[in-house]
């Protein structure tokens, strides 16, 4: 697996923030911030893990969680939500859609990086244990 991200968000300081933390360990960084097109940038750009955030113009987290779940090409992609609402309800709805890990703002970098590091070893084993 190499280390591509997609991050499909777009409050400018949280893109930053993401982009520093996970460029300084190694991270190639990819941007993306119209919900309304970011299904087509995932098929464009084949990150090896998405950050997706919940509110979004044109079309939520949500919608675009559960579209790419359809597609065989990210059944199984690790997608990260990001959301600044918490709520239990929020949660559920992201887990029953195929979330690998649904994290709150505003969120530690140590917590994000870790999230990351976390979804990249977990896809580099089920890619070689043939599931990926």
């Amino acid at each position: 697996m190499g280390k591509r991200v997609l991050l499909i968000e777009d409050e400018p300081n949280i893109i930053e923030a993401i982009r520093f933390i996970l460029s300084r360990d190694g991270w190639a960084v990819e941007t993306h911030s119209d919900g309304g097109t970011a299904v087509a940038a995932v098929e464009a750009k084949v990150p090896d893990i998405i950050i997706l955030d919940v509110m979004l113009p044109n079309k939520s987290g949500f919608d675009i969680l559960r579209e790419l779940r359809e597609m065989d090409a990210h059944k199984n992609r690790p997608i990260m939500m990001l959301t600044a609402r918490g709520q239990k309800k929020d949660r559920e709805l992201a887990e029953v859609s195929g979330v690998s890990v649904f994290m709150t703002k505003p969120f530690a970098n140590a917590d994000m990086l870790e999230a990351v590091r976390t979804l990249a070893r977990e896809a580099q084993g089920a890619s070689q244990s043939g599931d990926g």
